[in-house]
């Protein structure tokens, strides 16, 4: 297996389900900045894996086996604290959620997501933030479901809050364009404005803020020292 370039996010799949398997490998791989450096279908597997290949993000599937992923997932963290963890899993589940946050995964993503949104889940992972799909509600120590805005101290128009939602759907520029009706260069125009008053340092930071905060990550995971995110 060749070691990528400096820059790109190397990433492991567990995944019981081959056609899962796949889909997962093919997304990473298509995502810029990333590669996918191995996949098994067996949690025994996750450590020795991760010895040989040495990822910096693991994306696992949570679904029937959850128990065993979990004990994977805390093994992960114990031997290799500084890799990120993502989870693709079955379970809109809010007590399921905070389960696998417990053990460790920084990302929550449900089955049907979007290769834009893996992307983003694994990078504001290595950064020490969480996401949880935009389709949860979580819910903290079984009270109310917890969510908020995120408040920039210098608002957002009206058209940067537009162009915002689009970025938060994993639109490019020309797309943002077209749904919007204004040009590109108006579109990097206002994703420049919107990254400098949400104090993000590029698109998909802005994203994982936003998310972070509707879902209302207040965990205490944000406290982790956020790792170097090659981007």
């Amino acid at each position: 297996m060749s070691i990528p370039s400096t820059g790109v996010t190397r990433v492991l799949v567990l995944a019981d389900a081959p056609v899962l398997r796949r889909g997962l490998v093919g997304m990473i791989d298509e995502t810029a900045g990333m590669q996918a450096v191995g996949a098994a279908g067996e949690t025994r597997r996750a450590v020795p894996l991760a010895e040989s290949a040495r990822p910096d993000a693991v994306v696992v599937e949570l679904g029937s086996g959850r128990g065993a992923t979990l004990n994977a997932v805390r093994d992960l963290r114990r031997r290799f604290p500084r890799t990120a963890i993502v989870a693709v899993a079955t379970s809109e589940d809010p007590a399921v959620v905070n389960e696998a946050l417990a053990a460790g995964i920084r990302g929550y993503l449900l089955m049907n997501t979007s290769a834009t949104l893996l992307g983003w889940a694994v990078l504001a992972a290595r950064a020490g933030r969480i996401v949880v799909d935009p389709q949860i509600r979580r819910v903290e120590g079984g009270g109310a479901p917890v969510g908020r805005e995120l408040t920039p101290e210098v608002p957002l128009t009206r058209r940067e809050s537009d162009v915002l939602d689009e970025l938060i759907l994993g639109q490019s520029n020309r797309k943002i364009g077209e749904n919007l009706f204004i040009s590109e260069d108006t579109v990097k125009s206002h994703v420049k404005a919107i990254l400098r008053k949400l104090g993000a340092r590029d698109r998909a930071h802005a994203v994982s803020m936003v998310l972070s905060a509707r879902n209302g990550c207040t965990c205490g995971a944000h406290a982790l020292t956020a790792a170097p995110v090659e981007v």
